[in-house]
């Protein structure tokens, strides 16, 4: 209620004795009908009483209009100098951002010895534009605001002065000192690191016993040394694995140098022959100490199964990476395989049924990996089902020899569908060839079956399988069927394959080391070995391997009509058109890009059942892993993929070039 209001309420409590003249008026009338004298003298004294109050009316309005505007003037001063006083910068502007009036903190704090008229705000705070205003629709909004060296949060109020006028008020609170102890709150958190050598017996064996001390010496030094500039805690668990504690505000240094240590220890020397390689797992931001030990350990399970020789920091829910650029580090050792063989032996033995599948629009080597699967499974006793919903151009040959005629069952491959109906809580899903849920031919048979096993030799990202009871994952392995095939040797002594189950495993592991080509090492050889004492054989092999005529005109299409981007990316689309297996003519097509003289690294887009498969392919000196994990993919340094949903070619060629440049920016990619 404003000043006029009072005015007018206050004068109709003055009107009251006015309104009385015609009360006592009308009253007269009854003494003129008992005494005309009676009704004169009334009249008369009627006639004083409205003189006497109409004169007090006029002079009580008067005295209340002045009274009013005396206070009006004493509240407008107080206000206008509580404002002025006020202990917090105070500024009223216009919806375009221009100052109409500031109280005198805000001038002081501003630097400016008076107020000057119409200042556009964003001459103090840049972030305070005309777009940014208008933009903000709400009545109430904020801001964080930085203004010399000083942090404040700025309370926005949109007040309406009309139907067609509107101002904006700005309050700023000081938050410095609270937003210092914040930061020394966060700052001074623990976190949990878990550091080993990847390839510690392997490397002792290469030394000399007298050395091997000294080797041990030196690389406690190096790490103690390295983390020393943490302030860190060091304690060595076991002979190759240390478990190290450190403050929240020295991670940012460890990042910043992307983990040196990683490429130190590799030039650690003492007579080894090959490089010596560490993993570091860091835990933070988990609510407890022993919620950032989980962490470090969950990172430190992550580096391990991406190969080795890289950090990884789990902050919460959020996954780095560091060092993705190192190769995986082999191991000649084929203990672990002897363990989880007789791990999966175990499982399998206790369950009614395994179901196999592998990932979408299988490829050879999925499906050799599964037919081992059903060979072990077989062995021990067990109904198995291998998930393949489409049977490309390139399956054909080998899904083919497996018919009621040669001895086997008729529901040997089913579809998803039957795969659902058929899952029991006794049931086992085995996956092989991935490790990404949304990846696999039904990711509904993992979300409603906790019995899950996963084999893959690819490498693990952010997306992971929640909780298999078993997870053997190695990304050194060239391919899912030389792991299956190292387990077989291990699940039974008296195991038997028949020559077309050797031939098809077999044929696994030819497509994915591109005819032992690439990515191979001395257990792939020796796991094809043991495939050919089974009865594998190459020339049957190469047959089932054969493509017909239009994949490979296609092929040859792709390769065509590569372009080229910053002189050593090879780029080019497959058409799905007319093709059974777009996806396998791709990565064919990828592989054969890279014949070409200055190719560092290829990449070739599918557009084929409302998705955007993208296969990379490199030599030596690309990480196409990280450019396809960026992309929303994984894989390996020199191999890997990734399925984009709700984009075009263009559209995903553009990221492709956009993340090559962030790399070569960031001096990930060395031209």
């Amino acid at each position: 209620m404003n000043i006029q209001e009072y005015k007018g309420k206050a004068a109709g409590y003055l009107r009251l004795p006015l309104y009385m003249i015609i009360v006592f008026a009308a009253a007269t009338i009854p003494l003129f009908l008992y005494s005309e004298k009676a009704g004169f003298v009334s009249i008369l004294i009627v006639i004083a009483y409205a003189l006497i109050a109409f004169s007090l009316y006029k002079l009580g309005v008067k005295r209340l209009a002045d009274e009013m505007m005396i206070l009006a003037t004493d509240y407008n001063s107080m206000q206008k100098h509580f404002l002025e006083r006020f202990q917090m910068p105070y500024i009223v502007m216009d919806l375009e951002g221009h100052i109409l009036w500031q109280n005198d903190l805000f001038t002081m704090l501003m630097g400016d010895s008076e107020m000057v008229y119409s200042k556009p705000v964003s001459d103090y705070f840049p972030e305070i534009t005309r777009e940014w205003l208008l933009k903000s629709e709400e009545t109430d909004f904020s801001l964080r605001i930085k203004k010399n060296d000083r942090i404040y949060y700025g309370m926005f109020e949109r007040v309406t002065m009309g139907k067609d006028q509107s101002l904006i008020t700005l309050l700023l609170f000081d938050v410095t000192e609270d937003e210092k102890i914040r930061q020394e709150n966060i700052d001074q958190r623990l976190c949990c690191a878990l550091l080993y050598i990847d390839n510690y017996e392997e490397t002792m064996e290469t030394v000399e016993a007298v050395k091997q001390s000294l080797l041990t010496a030196v690389i406690d030094r190096k790490i103690t040394r390295y983390f020393q500039e943490a302030d860190a805690i060091i304690r060595k668990i076991e002979k190759d694995k240390y478990f190290i504690i450190f403050q929240n505000k020295y991670l940012k240094k460890l990042q910043d140098n992307k983990f040196s240590i990683l490429e130190d220890m590799k030039q650690t020397k003492m007579g080894n022959g090959g490089e010596l390689t560490i993993s570091i797992g860091i835990g933070l931001n988990g609510g407890s100490y022993q919620k950032n030990a989980e962490f470090a350990r969950s990172a430190i399970d992550i580096a391990l199964a991406r190969g080795g020789s890289q950090a990884v920091v789990k902050d919460s829910g959020n996954l780095s990476y560091f060092g993705v650029r190192a190769r995986e580090v082999e191991k000649n050792t084929r203990v672990k395989a002897r363990v989880k063989a007789e791990a999966i032996r175990e499982i399998i033995s206790t369950k009614d049924q395994i179901i196999v599948m592998g990932h979408q629009i299988s490829d050879v080597d999925a499906v050799g990996a599964g037919l081992g699967v059903f060979c072990a499974a077989r062995q021990l006793g067990k109904e198995c089902h291998i998930v393949l919903n489409t049977v490309t151009t390139s399956l054909h040959p080998i899904v083919d020899m497996f018919t009621v005629e040669n001895g086997y069952p008729e529901d040997m491959f089913i579809k998803s569908e039957e795969a659902k109906e058929r899952l029991t809580d006794n049931t086992l899903v085995v996956v092989v060839d991935t490790n990404r849920p949304s990846y696999t031919e039904c990711p509904e048979l993992l979300s409603n079956n906790r019995n899950v096993v996963v084999i893959d030799h690819h490498r693990q990202g952010d997306e992971r399988m929640e909780n298999p009871v078993l997870s053997y994952i190695e990304p050194y392995s060239s391919s899912a069927s030389e792991m299956i095939a190292e387990i077989l040797q291990y699940i039974s002594d008296e195991i038997k394959l028949a020559p077309r189950e050797a031939d098809s495993i077999y044929a696994g592991i030819l497509i994915d080391t591109n005819n032992f080509l690439a990515k191979t090492g001395v257990r792939t050889f020796e796991a094809a070995a043991y495939l050919k004492r089974k009865g594998a054989d190459v020339v049957r092999v190469r047959k089932l391997l054969r493509e017909n005529m239009d994949a490979y005109k296609a092929r040859a299409e792709i390769v065509r009509n590569a372009t080229v981007y910053k002189n050593a990316f090879a780029i080019s689309v497959c058409p799905a058109g007319g093709l059974e297996s777009p996806t396998i003519v791709g990565a064919q097509a990828s592989n054969e890009l890279l014949n070409i003289v200055g190719i560092k690294a290829s990449f070739v887009l599918t557009d084929f059942d409302g998705r955007i498969y993208v296969s990379s392919r490199s030599i030596d000196e690309i990480d196409v892993q990280n450019i396809m994990e960026r992309l929303g993919g994984g894989g390996h340094l020199n191999v890997a993929g990734a399925q984009i949903v709700g984009a075009t070619v263009t559209e995903v060629i553009e990221r492709i070039e956009n993340i090559i440049d962030d790399m070569i920016a960031e001096n990930l990619i060395k031209l």
